[in-house]
């Protein structure tokens, strides 16, 4: 019997009023995130993380009580998928752990975890669907450089994105498909939005394929929620949020698709494709924000599916994963 440990990759999050500053500080010295020299990347972070931790980051946190739940809702995903892997065990024995990238618990402090439960083998696992280099490639170079670290060298199987993955595709129709009927019994014309965290134009010129695989995750969402639904011609779009600072964003944004839906007078269901757990850019950015801005622009129906979180159909495609690369 193998000793296998999966390591769930995700952003992390503040757990205090206290770490807002130092959390964006964190994220903004990525140099997956802002690409410029060190010295100036160090400038232009302490700039961005001191103004957005007493305005925007601040204020949107301030709504949550200064504690985004993302750390909690993640732990509670590693203990579904850890529970379903030893469930359905296939000779080896399992264990989850999680690394944040921006907060606690960072990938060092986890790579430790790690080496202490002398694991025969470790499975790198984002819980982002889709392979971005801000994202997925960001949390694989800081792992690496942990392992280097503290001289630690196991046999490392790196899953990179899974924008089609069954258990998440079905899971996402499942969420969706709840709203969609509530909002048929209502409103004539539904649009469905597939919202995912935009990215600065530059960077997917660059070649990073994010774009492409939400794009390829909406499609299969749709295609299996017009199955579920028995429609041919279901309405949808993908759009993008949560931009920062002045570099052009890939479009359209989602307050560019609210407007559109506002002016063809369509409900719209949005659906944040590209998370997989409620945190700080559901619960604030789309659920109170968006909400507010949907409804001032007379947008008379305005709902918002669930992300997939530790719905067993997803833990199912994530231990299928697992499997598939043991």
């Amino acid at each position: 019997m193998s000793k296998i440990a999966v390591v769930l990759f995700n952003l992390g999050s503040p757990d205090s009023k206290e770490a807002i500053k130092p959390f964006l500080m964190n994220f903004f010295m990525d140099k997956n995130i802002i690409r410029l020299p060190l010295p100036f990347r160090y400038l232009l972070a302490r700039r961005i993380s001191n103004k957005r931790s007493k305005c925007e980051a601040g204020n949107a946190y301030s709504k949550v009580g200064y504690k985004s739940p993302l750390l909690e809702n993640t732990n509670a995903q590693a203990k579904a998928l850890e529970k379903t892997l030893n469930y359905k065990n296939n000779g080896n024995k399992y264990k989850v752990f999680i690394s944040m990238r921006y907060w606690h618990p960072f990938a060092l402090e986890t790579a430790k975890d790690v080496q202490a439960w002398k694991a025969d083998k470790v499975v790198l696992l984002p819980l982002y669907p889709q392979y971005s280099t801000t994202t997925s490639f960001s949390s694989f170079e800081a792992w690496d450089k942990a392992l280097k670290e503290i001289n630690y060298n196991p046999e490392t199987l790196k899953i990179d994105s899974y924008p089609d993955n069954d258990g998440f595709i079905t899971a996402s129709v499942d969420n969706i498909y709840d709203e969609y009927v509530q909002a048929k019994d209502i409103h004539q014309d539904v649009r469905i939005l597939f919202s995912a965290h935009g990215l600065p134009e530059k960077i997917i010129n660059a070649g990073d394929p994010y774009q492409k695989q939400c794009e390829i995750s909406a499609e299969k969402i749709a295609e299996g929620l017009s199955r579920k639904l028995g429609v041919k011609n279901l309405k949808w779009q993908i759009c993008y949020q949560s931009r920062v600072g002045r570099l052009k964003w890939i479009t359209p944004s989602i307050k560019d698709a609210l407007n559109k839906a506002a002016a063809d007078n369509v409900a719209v269901i949005v659906y944040p494709h590209s998370f997989t757990q409620e945190h700080i850019e559901t619960l604030v950015e789309l659920d109170i924000e968006y909400k507010k801005y949907a409804f001032d622009i007379g947008i008379n129906g305005y709902y918002r599916a669930q992300t997939v979180g530790t719905s067993q159909e997803f833990i199912n495609g994530l231990s299928n994963l697992v499997f598939r690369h043991c």
